[in-house]
């Protein structure tokens, strides 16, 4: 069972999340902010999504911190976000690749598969 570790405010997206990975494939965790990864106190993932724009905590200062721990940084990290500047943010963060808002549910889980099952 691979798991995914979502942080994301929107309860409505973590909810399209628990229904598209569910049992017995996946497992997910889902958090509203990112004070519990930045305490590092959490289940380790096969994957991270957070989401960019956080109540509390940016997105990226999570990916940040997620890459430069020994025990996080070769766990890949999605960014989802609808800021059209994502892309180059996300790359200097360090992460892995990313998902703009609106994305449809196929690019979804064919990312998701592609980092944790290396299906290209």
């Amino acid at each position: 069972m691979k798991k995914i570790l979502l942080v994301e405010d929107d309860p409505a997206i973590q909810e399209m999340f628990s229904m598209v990975f569910k049992e017995p494939e996946y497992t997910i965790t889902c958090y509203m902010n990112g004070q519990l990864l930045l305490k590092n106190n959490y289940p380790l993932p096969d994957i991270f999504i957070l989401d960019k724009q956080l109540s509390g905590n940016d997105g990226l200062d999570i990916c940040r911190h997620l890459k430069s721990h020994s025990q996080t940084c070769l766990i890949p990290v999605v960014m989802i976000s609808a800021n059209p500047l994502i892309l180059e943010l996300a790359r200097e963060a360090g992460a892995d690749n990313v998902l703009l808002k609106p994305f449809r549910l196929a690019a979804l889980r064919e990312m998701v598969s592609t980092f944790v099952y290396g299906i290209y």
